[in-house]
């Protein structure tokens, strides 16, 4: 993949291949662990882009934060039991929908007693707090184990949107993206460098709702955000473009530098996704698919 020469700044995102287990505090980098949508999609048609549900992981400030638990989570936390030491980190719910909280339980560095890990998120439509939906399919019959089975150190705080989080220098800033869903979108910024993460477009959204998505994100390094698509039962290939239609006008409307799109269709395959990938170029140089194990750095 080419570099990103981002216009009017000194900064760039490139690919790196790096490992993010003992990354220096003084940069910025962005790995995909699942990239996507619905339900985890293994197999030999999907290696090259992945098949794990939603999971990005971010080292900014020397800070370890994760977005989403989907079953790249697991995935994730195999690597961070590499460390030989105790491990503190920030985990951030889009939503409770199954494809981003069904990795937490199979997340192996929350069953080791040294670790300490932040949990945010909203409430769902429902009304539950993050810790009940988490808390909810750990029950029997759904799994074996309960969540008081996790021993090392779990914090929930609930989330109001528009609010920041601060974790010294690091902001992550919340907004609501999708109405119906009760999906939150994330800001991260550190110094004069910013990361937007939203995985619920709605491109059939009202107007108001879509300029306040794109004040949200006006400007970033570099924005996550998600193919659309209808539902499984009605997935029309000959219709690609739409996939990522939403995510390409919303980046270019807001002035970003640099656009991920990941949540990809379980039916989308390697073959298929590389097209759409050459069809994302040819409209925005800046743009590509995000896959498994791919690594982004914003350096200066």
């Amino acid at each position: 993949m080419s570099n990103f020469e981002l216009s009017g700044s000194e900064s760039y995102i490139r690919e790196k291949s790096t490992t993010l287990l003992n990354s220096p505090e003084g940069e910025f980098l962005v790995k995909f662990w699942g990239v996507r949508g619905l339900i985890a999609t293994p197999g030999s048609n999907t290696s090259r882009y992945g098949g794990n549900t939603a999971c990005v992981e971010i080292h900014v400030g020397g800070k370890r934060l994760i977005f989403d638990g989907g079953t790249g989570l697991r995935i994730l936390g195999k690597t961070w039991q590499q460390l030989q030491q105790p491990v503190e980190a920030h985990l951030f719910f889009t939503n409770c929908q199954s494809n981003r909280i069904q990795g937490f339980p199979f997340f192996a560095p929350a069953f080791i007693e040294e670790n300490c890990f932040h949990i945010y998120g909203t409430a769902a439509s429902n009304g539950a707090s993050i810790k009940q939906c988490l808390y909810d399919q750990m029950l029997q019959p759904h799994f074996p184990y309960p969540l008081q089975v996790m021993q090392s150190e779990l914090q929930f705080y609930n989330l109001t949107l528009d609010s920041d989080v601060r974790l010294d220098d690091v902001i992550i800033t919340t907004a609501l993206i999708n109405q119906t869903q009760r999906s939150v979108g994330y800001r991260v910024t550190w110094q004069e460098y910013s990361v937007a993460y939203i995985t619920d477009l709605n491109p059939n959204a009202e107007q108001i709702e879509r300029e306040q998505v794109l004040q949200f994100i006006k400007g970033v390094n570099l924005l996550i955000a998600n193919a659309t698509y209808t539902p499984p039962t009605s997935h029309n290939h000959d219709c690609a473009d739409l996939l990522w239609q939403a995510a390409m006008n919303t980046a270019l409307s807001a002035g970003v530098q640099g656009l991920a799109i990941s949540h990809h269709h379980p039916d989308d395959d390697d073959d298929f996704l590389d097209q759409v990938q050459v069809d994302v170029k040819s409209a925005f140089s800046e743009a590509l698919l995000a896959r498994e194990g791919l690594v982004l750095a914003i350096d200066k």
